[in-house]
């Protein structure tokens, strides 16, 4: 995509511009997510919710008229203005599950994502530039040669209309305010009752009640340590997550494989089958065997032969590259009179990279959705899991 806006004049500079595409949205998600828990907490989870995927919907579908890269940037910044929802999302799931069934709820959350990243890959792949790739059947459409990138923006926008319509149709509040019982029940008289407590039980900071859902009330030494350990796992996991499509599309004279657009989603696929066992069957049992806080640092003792065994792999590619004499040897399906010559080391690099993305899948299930339980788990009661989880997000 950002090829096509021609505003690389370097092929070594498209990860440098595709970076600013990604962090553009990330800032944005940074600066507008404190404000989406407190929101949730005064006007409700659902109607934050519905707000959030109004949002993302229209701008994602917006991203897709990108033509020029200004307008990707705008576009892709707006929709990081009404992703900090998110943090809402793990409010609701905290609030509609108990300690029976909360691992494996919280589970879900990072399935989700894990198809999310496989779909979109895939949609992103398979669908970009229709009227170049599928001539036969979207060529005769004008507004797909105009805007290459709208097809997969609508394709994946179905899910987002498909949340919309739940939401208003189906999602209930879960959000309950229990009232607070007055230390004086006269405020005018100042005369206390039978209904008065004799000690107050509002927090307080010099001998001052702290204002409702402080913030300052989750900086306890417990939840320092959670907030950074999830800054540096977030840290980890954004940086594979963004980083491998770039590696992996780079020519192996820059560093990375030389993989096409198509070959990015079915190696990201096919080494993500895995979560659906890894998050529904793995991980309850293992958070039940071993604990939440054991899980999360397996999950991040497991990820970090990732980091440094990939960048390894371009020498393999590198050394298949100059056997072919340059040519584009990744596209998949391998043609058959290559196969004598570098069979072994393209069966070898495959093998490798999808057992390397199993690694960091695997420590990122066990890292993330441990992370997810520990950030609720410190929130002091229910009404206050959005500004947990909001601050867990921010810091990551």
């Amino acid at each position: 995509m950002v090829e096509g806006f021609e505003v690389v004049k370097n092929p070594q500079d498209v990860s440098f511009y595709a970076g600013l595409l990604l962090t553009s949205y990330s800032i944005c998600q940074a600066i507008t997510i404190m404000y989406w828990g407190p929101l949730s907490d005064r006007i409700g989870r659902r109607p934050t919710l519905l707000m959030g995927l109004t949002g993302d919907l229209a701008t994602f579908v917006l991203f897709g008229l990108s033509k020029s890269y200004k307008w990707a940037i705008i576009t892709r910044s707006l929709n990081g203005f009404f992703a900090g929802n998110t943090a809402v999302v793990k409010s609701v799931v905290a609030e509609i599950s108990d300690d029976s069934n909360r691992p494996r709820m919280m589970a879900l959350l990072p399935l989700m994502w894990n198809i999310g990243v496989v779909a979109g890959s895939a949609i992103g792949g398979l669908l970009a530039d229709p009227a170049n790739q599928y001539p036969s059947i979207f060529g005769r459409f004008d507004i797909l040669r105009t805007y290459p990138y709208l097809l997969p923006c609508l394709v994946g926008s179905l899910t987002t209309a498909m949340g919309l319509f739940v939401g208003l149709f189906k999602l209930k509040e879960t959000l309950v305010i229990e009232p607070a019982v007055p230390d004086v029940v006269t405020q005018e008289t100042g005369i206390a009752t039978e209904a008065t407590p004799l000690v107050s039980t509002a927090p307080q900071q010099n001998g001052e009640p702290l204002p409702a859902h402080s913030m300052l009330s989750l900086l306890t030494p417990t939840s320092k340590f959670v907030m950074a350990t999830n800054v540096l796992m977030c840290l980890a996991i954004a940086m594979g997550d963004q980083i491998y499509p770039i590696f992996a599309a780079s020519a192996p004279a820059d560093g990375g494989l030389g993989f096409s657009t198509r070959d990015i989603g079915i190696s990201l696929s096919v080494s993500s089958v895995a979560v659906l066992y890894l998050q529904l069957v793995a991980y309850p049992k293992l958070v039940q065997k071993y604990g939440t806080l054991t899980c999360c640092q397996m999950g991040l003792k497991i990820m970090t032969p990732f980091f440094f065994a990939m960048p390894f792999l371009s020498l393999l590619s590198s050394s298949i590259e100059r056997i072919i004499a340059g040519k584009t040897f990744m596209r998949l399906p391998m043609p058959t009179d290559w196969m004598s010559f570098v069979g072994f080391e393209y069966c070898m690099l495959w093998i490798l990279l999808i057992g390397l993305l199993l690694v960091r899948i695997t420590g990122n299930v066990l890292a993330f959705t441990s992370l997810n339980l520990l950030v609720s788990n410190i929130a002091p009661s229910k009404a206050m899991l959005a500004i947990a989880q909001n601050d867990g997000i921010h810091m990551s």
